[in-house]
């Protein structure tokens, strides 16, 4: 039986991600293997016995538990999961000293993102990543919509919150011509969104409100993986969103243009004024998606399969110049950022305490 220490939020309370990943996986790993769960801010450092694999999400933040134990001799595995999306280089610019000490990084992305790493600057990288798409627990999430709104009558909701990388403000541009709600928790300063504030979507209360919205829409930027359009898929909504949302190429999945707010108009009122059974169709396409695809026994699997492997360590080119400087410049950013400077504060005071 494997030892393998999880790092990754799992507060078995929560059915939405990060939480679900660790509850999820930490579960299904634990059929099979001996599961050591730790919080992914930590600061401690792990140091195996032999057999041991360390799997799980590094922190921006240095000396924490991930970043101090993937150097620590004597692991049969390291394995690096974490989101990824390049847009943004401030977001993955700190695992520049994560990937080097990885046998494998398992790249929590979509499709448009993975398929386009080669041409960024991190497409050193490329040879220890491996596409690991989300997934969602269909009982947590079930089928509520059962009927869509009479053309002109549709309805268009975005659930999350108001992060850089999910293009609030664009959202906000749309919402001026086609209404919108808003569920989550963010700024006041967008005047055209409804803000309904949070929903507790483990309640029924809150699940039934989704029954009258035909459509989630998000239009992120550089957004690796978002599970709400898992979720609205699971209840029957159908997902609009742009590609740099990480979903292309899926007929169930309506994609918007970024930044072009004619372009994302038009595709919204084609979506008011579609046959309904041409929405019937797109729903059950996403309910066989999910049940094929989007499911967690496959994500246990990728990453069993990547635990137990006997692939040696790819080899990956060190970075040049001009990708250290680039990288540096992003990661220094990052710490610019009020968010980042709390967490690295917070940090700091538990490293004292320790």
């Amino acid at each position: 039986m494997t030892r393998i220490h999880l790092i990754y939020p799992h507060n078995a309370a929560r059915i939405s991600t990060p939480d679900a990943i660790g509850v999820e996986l930490g579960r299904r790993l634990a059929q099979r293997h001996e599961v050591i769960y730790y919080d992914w801010d930590a600061p401690q450092t792990i140091r195996p016995e032999p057999g041991d694999v360390l799997l799980g999400h590094a922190h921006p933040i240095p000396f924490t538990i991930f970043r101090n134990s993937m150097k620590q001799p004597g692991w049969r595995r390291v394995l690096l999961m974490a989101p990824y999306a390049h847009s943004d280089l401030r977001y993955i610019a700190f695992l520049r000293h994560v990937v080097p000490h990885c046998d494998a990084f398992l790249a929590i992305t979509g499709r448009y993102w993975f398929q386009r790493v080669a041409q960024t600057p991190c497409a050193h990288w490329l040879p220890r990543m491996i596409h690991l798409d989300l997934a969602v627990n269909r009982d947590h999430f079930p089928p509520m919509k059962h009927a869509f709104n009479p053309p002109g009558e549709r309805r268009f909701v975005y659930i999350g919150n108001d992060h850089v990388p999910k293009n609030i403000p664009y959202l906000d541009k749309i919402a001026r011509y086609q209404p919108i709600d808003w569920i989550g928790n963010g700024s006041n300063r967008y005047s055209h969104l409804r803000r309904l504030g949070f929903l507790n979507f483990k309640e029924e209360a809150a699940r039934q409100r989704i029954a009258d919205y035909d459509f989630l829409i998000t239009v992120g930027s550089s957004d690796a993986n978002p599970t709400t359009i898992l979720e609205a898929m699971a209840w029957g909504l159908i997902p609009v969103c742009t590609p740099q949302s990480g979903y292309e190429g899926y007929k169930g999945i309506i994609n918007v243009p970024l930044n072009d707010v004619e372009g994302a108009v038009a595709v919204l009122r084609y979506l008011q004024q579609v046959d309904e059974s041409q929405l019937r169709e797109w729903q059950a396409i996403n309910w066989n998606l999910l049940d094929s695809h989007f499911n967690w026994d496959r994500f246990a699997r990728q990453v069993e399969e990547s635990i137990h492997t006997h692939v040696c360590r790819p080899e990956i080119q060190p970075m040049s110049l001009s990708q250290r400087l680039q990288m540096t410049a992003h990661e220094i950013a990052a710490y610019r950022r009020p968010r980042q400077l709390k967490l690295a504060a917070r940090q700091i005071v538990r490293r004292l305490r320790k």
